[in-house]
């Protein structure tokens, strides 16, 4: 099979035409001006970040882990202390905690749309717990308002992970408006995604803002003036060209995610044996990433990727059951986490899919369940 013919999880490609004239001029300014480190374009970046969250502050960081990491340092959550997270993440989530020396503990999901579940927050929270982090799963926003409720009245800070929700609104609110931060990362697959790795905290709390740039820059704002024992996590000026160009484009390109999420949701209506995605009422989704449930998944993603369909699987394990983070709850903990793993299926979707594309990735799909 040609690569022609092959269709890709995410076209890159296809988003690299649209901004590349406005990227090398981006490119050639910063070589001209040798303002490899800082410089204006990760200002300009940041502002208009900001702006696009409705955020009072943005921080530009290397990547989304150290994003986490900076803010639950920043809050000075560390040993002893303890963070809760959801089973179905990233491993990032939680391996920002853990380097950041506090103690990881698991919340299940809800059944519906895979969503931290607050009723599972509630039943971890002790008198150690410091923060919870709510995961904007595969294109929508947590349960914010709700999480809120159940750490009312509590020294319990509500952290966003946003990294698969840039342009996605609840209630009509944005990221991080809800929480003590939000952190994002700019990997080359999101919805706003560099050329390499990137990340970003937003938030309403200008001293916050400040301790995360402090800790990111070897622990001072002024050279040589260290203040606290910090490390090195800087947006990259290059990468802040690319991000200020795609910026301009998220919008338009997270509407044209929607239109593909509601052609996929026509053509599999009628498919038995595929469980569609749902969206929780408050949210507008920008849909990171379309994923369905599927029995005998991995026979399902085996026949897609032999046809020369890029689906993939987001994600294999919850938590507790990889190695890396083995024993931290027990098996059965977390029941809907642990019993939706296994039928996950994450369909190609990008703005610039095509209607073709998305017929042979179903007919493919459904000759796969066959």
């Amino acid at each position: 099979m040609s690569s022609y013919d092959r269709i890709p999880l995410v076209d890159l490609g296809a988003q690299h035409e649209e901004v590349a004239l406005e990227v090398a001029a981006g490119f050639d300014k910063v070589l001209s001006s040798t303002a490899f480190v800082g410089g204006p374009d990760v200002d300009e970046f940041e502002a208009e970040f900001a702006a696009y969250t409705e955020r009072q502050a943005c921080v530009g960081v290397a990547n989304g882990t150290d994003a986490i990491e900076l803010v639950v340092r920043a809050l000075e959550i560390g040993p002893g202390d303890e963070v809760v997270v959801p089973a179905n993440t990233f491993i990032a989530t939680a391996e920002a905690v853990a380097r950041a020396g506090a103690t990881v503990v698991l919340a299940d999901c809800d059944p519906t749309n895979l969503l931290i579940d607050p009723a599972s927050v509630a039943d971890r929270l002790t008198d150690r717990t410091r923060a919870v982090i709510a995961v904007d799963l595969y294109g929508q926003i947590a349960p914010m308002e709700e999480l809120r409720d159940v750490i009312a009245g509590r020294h319990v800070h509500l952290l966003e992970d946003a990294a698969q929700s840039q342009g996605a609104r609840r209630h009509d609110r944005t990221i991080g408006s809800l929480a003590t931060a939000a952190m994002t990362s700019f990997y080359p697959g999101k919805n706003l995604g560099a050329y390499g790795d990137a990340g970003a905290v937003v938030t309403d709390d200008d001293e916050l803002a400040t301790r995360v740039r402090t800790i990111s820059s070897h622990g001072g704002l002024r050279r040589y003036e260290h203040v606290v024992q910090g490390f090195n996590s800087r947006l990259d000026t290059l990468q802040a060209v690319v991000l200020r160009a795609k910026l301009s484009r998220l919008e338009g390109w997270n509407e044209r995610r929607r239109e593909a999420a509601a052609r996929y949701d026509a053509l599999l209506a009628d498919v038995a044996d595929v469980r569609l995605p749902g969206t929780d009422a408050p949210n507008l989704h920008v849909w990171h990433l379309y994923v369905v449930r599927v029995p005998n998944r991995d026979a399902v993603l085996a026949h897609l990727n032999e046809a020369g369909v890029g689906a993939g699987i987001h994600y294999p394990k919850p938590l507790h059951q990889t190695e890396a983070f083995a024993g931290v709850a027990e098996v059965g903990s977390c029941p809907v986490a642990e019993t939706e793993a296994g039928s996950l299926l994450t369909l190609p979707l990008f703005p610039h899919i095509t209607e073709a594309q998305q017929v042979r990735v179903v007919e493919t799909l459904v000759e796969a369940l066959s």
